[in-house]
């Protein structure tokens, strides 16, 4: 059987389904005109969650949220449609759609959106979330540190610049806006995603509240000390007084305080201050599932629809000129592990959304599930490069052409922007 060629055909089914802003908690958020110039206005990061701000020339917001750890597009957008799918999976399916408890939500027929993605679902329902699958970059690699840098660089290979970053310098050097005011980069923060590092003059910030290790973190050092008799009753208890019940312990939600909600919530306030950024990168954590992946993911898919929502209450009357981006490194393998989770893969799914988003539907050349359709005899073949996806919004919501997208995407000629991606 051939490879699967990457494809940028148009959506093949699924069809559309049928505020003011509050201050800001703390005063270190506010920006004014002078720091949005800037670029890079500031980095935010709460436990796994972190944040950064460029300004750019547009009234259109574009957010790119990154998903460290490999998210398994098949449990997020569940194809249940395909017949090979459940004697592959069977143990990690929710129920179909169909009212029972925790059933997947119908994305028209052939896939269905995982039960903690409600938010998403009515974004769905509105039109305002379109979803790309069987996605993946340009690179064939199962290193989560080698495949985030070429997701950030833009490339097959690792840059020292991020494909966002240079996409604003691109932005800002066509809009007419006077230089920078500050002749040097500006850093509050220990240090700022790939994606946007670059000669874009940048600067970060970090809150007080932030300087929280991730909660994943917590959990591994009570699993490895979890046999000591010393140490493991005295990790636990020390966990437990900071706010970790056993459960959270178990994979369960983290104490509060680890927010992304409260990040994304006050990344879409400052996206809509008229003198605010105009784009934005988010990462979070927590998508590494090899063993117990049935359980681990719902909190982390949870936590993500409350956050995007959340934004999206941010932005407030902006979120119409607003198009988010949410991707990750790669995606699983189609079967399942020995410890009922899944391993690194390469296809998986991407969300664009928002309220310049062309949505209500999935897009896919869904490349099928059957023995002989798998990538390496393991992975959902990917038929859509995500470099076509980013370029396809750029071009689309920032009106970038072709020779600014080169530059963007170098030696991406093969990739060519996917149309019909936003509302003309």
């Amino acid at each position: 059987m051939p490879d699967h060629p990457y494809q940028n055909d148009p959506p093949c089914q699924n069809e559309p389904c049928p505020q003011d802003s509050a201050a800001l908690p703390h005063r270190s958020l506010r920006i004014t005109r002078r720091a949005a110039l800037l670029g890079l206005v500031g980095a935010v990061t709460l436990g796994r969650a972190s944040l950064a701000l460029a300004a750019a020339p547009t009234e259109r917001r574009l957010v790119v949220v990154l998903l460290r750890g490999a998210l398994d597009g098949m449990s997020a957008v569940v194809p249940y449609g395909d017949p090979h799918l459940a004697g592959l999976r069977g143990a990690l399916l929710p129920p179909q759609p169909g009212g029972a408890t925790g059933a997947l939500l119908d994305l028209g027929g052939f896939y269905g959106l995982h039960p903690a993605l409600a938010g998403l679902h009515g974004l769905y329902r509105q039109n305002q979330l379109l979803m790309v699958h069987a996605v993946a970059g340009n690179w064939r690699m199962r290193s989560h540190f080698e495949a985030q840098d070429c997701m950030e660089s833009g490339a097959d290979h690792r840059l020292d610049s991020g494909w966002l970053n240079r996409a604003a310098g691109l932005l800002q050097a066509g809009g007419g806006r006077p230089a920078p005011a500050m002749g040097a980069a500006v850093a509050f923060s220990p240090g700022l995603p790939l994606l946007l590092r670059g000669p874009t003059r940048v600067g970060s910030w970090l809150p007080d509240m932030a300087m929280h290790p991730d909660a994943s973190l917590y959990r591994s050092i009570a699993d490895m000390s979890h046999a000591d008799p010393l140490l493991g009753p005295a990790i636990t208890e020390g966990l437990r007084e900071r706010g970790f019940s056993d459960a959270a312990l178990a994979g369960g939600p983290p104490p509060r305080g680890f927010g992304f909600t409260t990040l994304a919530n006050a990344a879409g306030r400052l996206l809509a201050a008229a003198d605010g950024p105009r784009l934005a990168a988010l990462e979070v954590g927590g998508w590494d599932t090899h063993a117990a992946q049935a359980n681990r993911l719902a909190y982390p898919m949870r936590e993500l629809d409350e956050g995007l929502m959340a934004l999206k209450a941010g932005l407030g009357d902006a979120w119409a000129q607003t198009a988010m981006l949410v991707m990750t490194e790669f995606g699983r393998t189609v079967r399942i592990n020995g410890t009922n989770g899944t391993d690194h893969g390469t296809g998986t799914v991407a969300f664009l959304l928002g309220g310049a988003v062309a949505g209500g539907r999935v897009r896919a050349d869904w490349p099928g599930l059957a023995p002989d359709r798998l990538f390496e005899n393991r992975d959902l073949a990917p038929t859509t490069d995500l470099r076509a996806l980013a370029k396809g919004v750029l071009a689309a919501h920032l009106g970038m052409g072709a020779a600014a997208l080169a530059r963007v995407f170098p030696d991406s000629a093969a990739a060519t922007p996917l149309p019909h991606l936003l509302h003309a």
